[in-house]
């Protein structure tokens, strides 16, 4: 991994582990799409105080991104505490991850369908967050 470039937390939160939850951006510095995305969400850990928001160029962390292919930006995995519950391309429209955000903390269920690297991305940024 670059050390030169560590996974950025959009703040600081002592966040419990026990009823954590973490979203996870994955982008590109030359996407222009994320460039315009990241300041709506790193605003958003205002409205979600209790969650880990997470920036990770998915160049500069090439090892930990692994064999996932990111075709479309910004993609996003959200986790609760040990377990993915999406991993997946969205819109860049903050309100569409407030709206996922929310539906999967009130559900407390994992999306269908979840892709099957969504664990083990999970819990290598996990071990990089520890």
């Amino acid at each position: 991994m670059n050390s030169d470039k560590p996974v950025e937390v959009a703040q600081s939160v002592a966040v419990p582990s026990a009823q954590a939850w973490s979203v996870v951006c994955l982008c590109a510095a030359w996407c222009g799409v994320c460039r315009q995305y990241e300041a709506d969400f790193r605003a958003l850990q205002q409205q979600f105080p209790q969650v880990r928001f997470v920036w990770l160029d998915v160049e500069d962390e090439e090892e930990l991104v692994g064999d996932l292919d990111v075709e479309t930006f910004p993609t996003l995995l959200i986790a609760h505490q040990d377990r993915p519950m999406f991993l997946g391309p969205l819109l860049p429209q903050i309100k569409v991850l407030e709206r996922l955000l929310a539906s999967l903390q009130e559900a407390q269920a994992a999306s269908p369908g979840l892709p099957a690297e969504a664990a083990a991305l999970w819990r290598r940024i996990a071990a990089q967050l520890a």
